[in-house]
């Protein structure tokens, strides 16, 4: 599934991809079936979604509420998975999920990635799992060729080759501190730190945390192997609700010519 991943990247002309990120279940998980839909149809390469968790310490307001929403709505993981069965249905688009240590190991590491595999899930992002940590699931996730997507912020300069040389499927560069959500504008200085991953891996490097507009993806793109939204399409599934799905895909398919022409 790792191979699944780069062609999502070598897929494009100029070899970038555009990663998308929706909360299962908000509003409810028929919605998230359609909008997972839109989004492969509007052109996203990869599809990140989030198992809602009580406290998604990574995520800023908007994720957080989304979160929230979807709990209350009666979201459960085994719901997100037949949620994803019924995806692959009609799409094979690469597909990640994104959630927290504690909800894989209550539902079991095992159980877990297995069921990423039979249903062609290529990774995880779990970022409240440290580095120093991340063998025990990282482990049994590869046990089911299931990546375990390595996490790069702009203070781990110092770590960066060290977590850059192990990385699988992509890395996920964090723009700037802080959570998730979106911003105005993106300060952090990132080309020195793509440029210290890329002496050490060739794994693809996409940058996420605060993209926002076209102009912003194709200037992060630009520096690295792509962009990744999510604060800004949950916003959409704040405002539109079960409706989102048109906008959705307005929005996807601008920020993908963003995408395209770093």
């Amino acid at each position: 599934m790792t191979d699944k991943i780069r062609q999502s990247f070598e897929k494009n002309p100029n070899k970038k991809a555009f990663i998308t990120f929706i909360t299962a279940g908000d509003p409810n998980i028929d919605s998230t079936y359609e909008f997972v839909l839109n989004m492969a149809e509007a052109g996203a390469d990869i599809i990140e979604i989030g198992i809602p968790f009580s406290d998604p310490v990574a995520e800023g307001p908007v994720i957080q509420n989304a979160n929230v929403r979807a709990l209350k709505a009666g979201i459960t993981t085994d719901k997100v998975f037949d949620m994803v069965r019924r995806v692959r249905e009609k799409s094979d688009v690469t597909l990640c999920f994104m959630t927290y240590a504690n909800l894989i190991f209550h539902y079991g590491y095992d159980r877990f990635f297995e069921k990423c595999r039979e249903l062609d899930v290529s990774a995880v992002i779990v970022p409240d799992m440290p580095y120093e940590e991340k063998e025990e699931m990282e482990s049994v996730s590869l046990k089911y060729d299931v990546a375990f997507i390595s996490m790069i912020a702009p203070t781990s300069e110092d770590r960066a080759l060290m977590i850059a040389k192990e990385a699988k499927g992509f890395i996920y560069v964090v723009s700037s501190m802080g959570v998730t959500g979106v911003r105005s504008s993106i300060s952090t200085d990132l080309e020195p730190i793509i440029a210290r991953i890329r002496e050490v891996t060739d794994t693809p490097c996409a940058i996420g945390f605060g993209i926002s507009d076209p102009e912003q993806a194709q200037k992060m793109a630009s520096i690295s192997d792509g962009a990744i939204v999510g604060s800004a399409i949950v916003r959409i599934v704040e405002k539109y609700g079960k409706d989102a799905g048109p906008y959705i895909s307005e929005f996807v398919k601008s920020m993908k010519e963003g995408v395209l022409r770093a």
